[in-house]
């Protein structure tokens, strides 16, 4: 049975970021989408592991609601 990490483990997490966005450079709105859905599921393949992928589909759905619900009771 496999669990979902989400303690920090990059060693450098601001180079990381900097890579993501360069990547993102000059996309399009559309390509930017199709090119998070790629890496997506090139991660998933990965890790391979479908429960640990559905802890983390949860765990970012959750991330999502609670900003949404958040922003909704300051708005």
């Amino acid at each position: 049975m496999g669990r979902l990490n989400t303690a920090p483990a990059f060693d450098a997490p601001d180079t990381f970021y900097e890579s993501l966005i360069e990547a993102h450079r000059d996309l399009s709105t559309a390509q930017s989408h199709a090119m998070n859905t790629a890496l997506v599921l090139l991660l998933a393949n990965h890790i391979g592991d479908l429960e640990v992928i559905s802890q983390a589909l949860a765990y970012a759905r959750a991330a999502i609601d609670d900003d949404t619900a958040h922003q909704e009771a300051t708005s």
